[in-house]
């Protein structure tokens, strides 16, 4: 008999809850096919090996996000609109794979040295690449500023979006939407209030001392 796709898939997410809880290595087969509700040995005519569960978690959320991101990208928007879109769409990601993302954080160099894993390596450098490549296209455009620091920006970005897969829970009280709406509103806009920003402005201009 062949294994039900639906089976496999409730495996592989009992699997990526130990793995995101425990770390790969200190991960047993046994302990996710406790978790699974069945012998170790059962576990075995689903997947060959605890690698080859997490290969296919950390793939499966990769294509998806590749998935969105590509489509992204190729759906010819302005630079901001490029950002806020890709940053949604991690958010959307973080939902559907919150396990498998904190997986990849925690797992990843790690395992992008086993030929197996190379795709890991290969993914980062095609998500630095699209982020780069869009905050770039702002400053030359002038969408964002001049003096910006495009690198240090990436990792801001990058570092403020994924770390929520520590804490989001999925079916919360936000939608990843209106959450990716919240932290663009901050990072785009800031966390002053307008009035009160061009209130400062206006105080720091008469109070600055000009040379005579």
């Amino acid at each position: 008999m062949t294994p039900s796709p639906e089976r496999r898939r409730e495996l592989l997410s009992t699997a990526a809850e130990v793995f995101a809880a425990q770390g790969y290595n200190a991960t047993t087969v046994r302990r996710i096919a406790d978790e699974a509700g069945m012998l170790a040995g059962s576990l075995y005519y689903h997947f060959d090996s605890k690698e080859s569960m997490v290969d296919e978690i950390l793939s499966t959320f990769l294509n998806e996000l590749w998935a969105g991101y590509d489509e992204v990208l190729g759906a010819g928007l302005g630079p901001r609109e490029t950002v806020e879109a890709l940053v949604t769409e991690s958010f959307r990601e973080i939902d559907r794979h919150r396990a498998a993302v904190a997986i990849y954080q925690k797992e990843s160099k790690h395992l992008a040295t086993q030929p197996r894993f190379r795709y890991l390596s290969e993914s980062q450098g095609r998500f630095e690449r699209a982020w780069l490549g869009a905050l770039e296209r702002g400053v030359a455009e002038g969408v964002f500023r001049a003096d910006l620091d495009i690198r240090l920006a990436y990792r801001f970005l990058r570092d403020t979006v994924w770390v929520a897969a520590s804490w989001y829970r999925p079916g919360g009280r936000h939608s990843p939407e209106e959450i990716a709406r919240q932290y663009l509103s901050m990072v785009l806009d800031g966390i002053t209030p307008r009035e009160e920003q061009t209130r400062r402005d206006r105080t720091e201009d008469t109070t600055t001392v000009r040379p005579s």
